[in-house]
């Protein structure tokens, strides 16, 4: 019995079913239309990311003007505890604050390490203020203006902190306005850390604030001292109500 072989027959026979390319074709569209969806969620997060950034940064650099006040104020008291035991002497450096007071045969600490540390400078160092540094009388006088004019009162003992005050506004009061203070240049800012005698201390930072202290928006030029905190004693233009306010810091009057 013979059997023939029709040879077209087994070329159609080796020839791949047309209908076996459609699920792959399908499985690398779906894997494509799956890439596009992932990079569409990416972007719309990275673009919620850059939205939200400027906030996350000013609350971050608000948490840091809040720490530098509180750390500052720490410093002015321990100046205050040290001028007052020393009789009217100022320190010289942060290390006489931190060493503390002779109390029998040990130390009384004024000063905690943190404190003794500006959060807001690069090297952290607290800018050293002279009783008779341009900055110190730009403070005073903006504190005064703060205060609706009164001139704060000093600390107790009065004649210990009286002097300070003296030599540093007795030329001012009457002198500057606020559009002076408002267009001083930096020359008032001098760069001083050690060896020097100061009623208070500054940060290096010269970047405009978030919060406003006693209504100043600049770093550079928030003097943390013990004087110009008290009841105010001489008025220039006294309050309607009779009182005078003891300044405090603002953190809730923001830049926005």
């Amino acid at each position: 019995m013979e059997i023939s072989i029709n040879p077209k027959s087994q070329v159609l026979s080796s020839k791949p079913k047309t209908e076996d390319q459609g699920p792959k074709i399908e499985k690398k569209s779906e894997r494509g239309m799956s890439l596009v969806v992932v990079m569409a969620v990416l972007m719309l997060f990275a673009i919620a990311l850059l939205a939200v950034a400027p906030t996350v940064q000013q609350g971050v650099q608000r948490e840091k003007e809040l720490e530098a006040i509180r750390r500052g104020e720490e410093v002015a008291d321990a100046i205050r505890q040290y001028v007052v035991f020393y009789q009217g002497k100022l320190p010289t450096s942060v290390d006489d604050l931190l060493e503390g007071l002779p109390q029998g045969t040990k130390k009384r600490q004024i000063l905690r390490p943190s404190a003794a540390v500006d959060p807001l400078s690069s090297d952290g160092k607290w800018r050293l203020i002279e009783p008779t540094a341009k900055a110190f009388q730009s403070f005073g006088r903006r504190v005064q203006t703060y205060n609706n004019g009164s001139l704060p009162a000093s600390p107790e003992p009065k004649p210990l902190f009286d002097r300070y005050v003296t030599a540093a506004l007795v030329n001012i009061l009457d002198t500057q306005s606020e559009s002076d203070l408002q267009d001083e240049s930096e020359e008032e800012i001098e760069i001083k850390t050690d060896k020097t005698s100061f009623i208070g201390v500054a940060s290096q930072s010269r970047s405009r604030a978030i919060i406003a202290y006693y209504g100043i928006e600049n770093h550079s030029k928030w003097i943390f001292t013990p004087l110009f905190r008290s009841v105010g004693v001489s008025s220039i233009n006294p309050l309607r109500n009779g009182g005078t306010p003891t300044p405090q810091p603002s953190p809730s009057n923001t830049r926005r």
